[in-house]
């Protein structure tokens, strides 16, 4: 397999600090990755609102984690206010996937929930039964569906939403993908909606036309899929399950 699939290109639009799991299991395919970051991970406008709301961390019976990069945020700015919880003190924690949950745990939380499934949907479905009369905080990114926060207050939760982060393009993002795109690839890699947005933005900087003709897309789930076929562009192949081992094998069927 690994023969089979030497010289393909493959485009990879994580933020660059995420990107070195899949590069990495791309190339024990043989494929080389063609890492074009086109999401940076910068600190919300007004951080006051998650600052006061992680002061209170004690008053909230659930806190919903939705990204590994949530996590990152939260860690950071609990040390930078100097706050530290006892385990009694804190909530119970929901995680969207696995890779969010993997990151709560290194950083010491303790994950009460986490779906079969890796999307919003699925973390709801977890959720709507325990939530009634409860009170959640959800952290997020900043630009994010309203899936999770309007399905618990209908099922009778008390939920406060505050941004984390904000997903920013890099502005080297329109140059790198000119580059990557004038030496070929043979198919491309997204692992949120932001990633979708945002390549079609630096596309457009780039005077590129969007999608690029003849390169399959391979889309990490369900939600990925939907905002790439908004924007013209059909999966070729959506990881099942909606993880990096799922996105990974979705590669190499699309190559094969």
């Amino acid at each position: 397999m690994t023969g089979q699939l030497a010289g393909r290109r493959v485009l990879v639009t994580r933020a660059a600090h995420q990107a070195g799991k899949l590069s990495d299991g791309l190339r024990a395919l043989g494929v080389e990755p063609v890492e074009v970051p086109v999401l940076e991970i910068r600190a919300p406008e007004n951080p006051e609102p998650l600052d006061r709301a992680l002061r209170q961390l004690d008053t909230y019976n659930w806190l919903i984690l939705t990204s590994a990069n949530t996590v990152r945020v939260l860690v950071e700015r609990v040390a930078a206010l100097g706050i530290s919880f006892s385990e009694s003190q804190l909530p119970n924690i929901a995680a969207v996937g696995a890779a969010t949950a993997v990151e709560a745990r290194n950083a010491g939380f303790a994950i009460a929930v986490v779906p079969e499934t890796y999307v919003a949907e699925s973390l709801v479905a977890c959720l709507a039964d325990r939530v009634a009369g409860k009170k959640a905080l959800l952290a997020r990114a900043e630009i994010a569906r309203d899936v999770i926060p309007d399905a618990l207050r209908s099922a009778g939760a008390e939920v406060d939403v505050v941004n984390a982060y904000r997903n920013v393009l890099p502005e080297s993002a329109p140059a790198l993908l000119r580059a990557a795109l004038v030496a070929g690839v043979d198919a491309a890699t997204f692992t949120s909606s932001s990633s979708v947005t945002h390549l079609a933005e630096a596309a457009r900087q780039a005077g590129i036309a969007f999608p690029f003709a003849g390169v399959p897309a391979v889309s990490m789930g369900p939600i990925t899929s939907a905002t790439l076929r908004e924007l013209g562009w059909e999966a070729a192949a959506e990881a099942n399950p909606s993880d990096l081992s799922g996105l990974i094998a979705a590669v190499r069927l699309v190559l094969c």
